[in-house]
C-alpha cells in the first residue's frame, strides 16, 4: 500500500533514518503526518476524505485535541500515533495507534498495515492522553523517585531489588537518569494536568531535574 509522509517539524517517533520513513512515496492512500506540528499540519491537509487513512503523530494529547469530539461519536479516518521513546533513549519498536469510538475499520486496518510492513509492532489503544504505557509505567518510576527521597534504600539498591525481584534489565532510577528526569517531569505534569490522579504528579527529583534544564 502506497503511503505518503508530511514532516512538521522534528518527530519523537521518528527522529532518523527508519524504514517508515525511507518507503514513502509522494502521495498515498495513506498519510502520516510526522513532527511537534503534525495537528496543526493535519488542519491545513486538503482532500482527507480521499485517503484511507491519515495518522497524525501525538505527544500526550488525545487524538480529539485535533480531529473534535462530539457526543462520544467521534471517529472517521484519521488515526493518532506515538512511537513509545522513554526520554533522549532511542525509540523503540511499539508503536500505539490511536482510535476513536467510530474509527473505520478499513482506515484502521490500512494503519497497521503501513506499520507493520514497516517492522514496527502495534498496539491500538483508544483516545486517552498518555495512551496505554505512560499510563501505566509513570507511577511506577514516580513511586520509585519518592522512596528515594524517604531514604527507604539507596538508589543502587532499589535498581538491583527491582532488577532481580521482577526481572527488568535496567532499574528505575538508572533508567530515568539515564534518559532524562526532565523529560519524566514533562509527560507526568501533562497527564496529572489531564487525569488530575495525584500518581501522576511529578516526583521531586522530576522536578529538579527540569528547573535546571530551564
Amino acid at each position: 500500500m502506497k503511503y505518503q509522509i508530511v514532516r512538521a517539524g522534528d518527530s519523537r517517533s521518528f527522529p532518523g533514518n527508519h524504514p517508515l520513513i525511507d518507503g514513502a512515496e509522494d502521495s498515498g492512500e495513506v498519510v502520516i503526518i510526522v513532527g511537534a506540528n503534525a495537528g496543526a499540519a493535519f488542519r491545513k491537509f486538503k482532500d482527507r476524505e480521499r485517503k484511507i487513512a491519515i495518522l497524525i503523530e501525538l505527544g500526550t494529547e488525545c487524538l480529539g485535541a485535533h480531529t473534535g469530539e462530539r457526543r462520544g461519536e467521534e471517529g472517521s479516518n484519521v488515526l493518532g500515533f506515538a512511537r513509545f521513546r522513554l526520554g533522549a533513549a532511542d525509540p523503540s519498536k511499539l508503536v500505539e495507534l490511536v482510535r476513536q469510538p467510530r474509527t473505520r475499520e478499513s482506515a484502521l486496518a490500512a494503519a497497521q498495515e503501513v506499520l507493520r510492513n514497516a517492522g514496527l509492532e502495534v498496539a491500538v489503544c483508544h483516545d486517552f492522553a498518555g495512551r496505554i504505557i505512560d499510563r501505566l509505567v509513570r507511577p511506577y518510576y514516580n513511586a520509585a523517585l519518592r522512596r528515594l527521597d524517604e531514604g527507604l534504600a539507596s538508589a543502587d539498591d532499589l535498581d538491583t531489588t527491582l532488577k532481580l525481584g521482577l526481572g527488568y534489565p535496567e532499574g528505575p532510577i538508572q533508567l530515568l537518569e539515564r534518559t532524562g528526569l526532565a523529560h519524566h517531569y514533562d509527560v507526568t505534569q501533562a497527564l496529572f494536568e489531564a487525569c488530575g490522579e495525584p500518581a501522576y504528579a511529578p516526583a521531586r527529583r522530576a522536578r529538579v531535574a527540569k528547573q535546571r534544564h530551564q
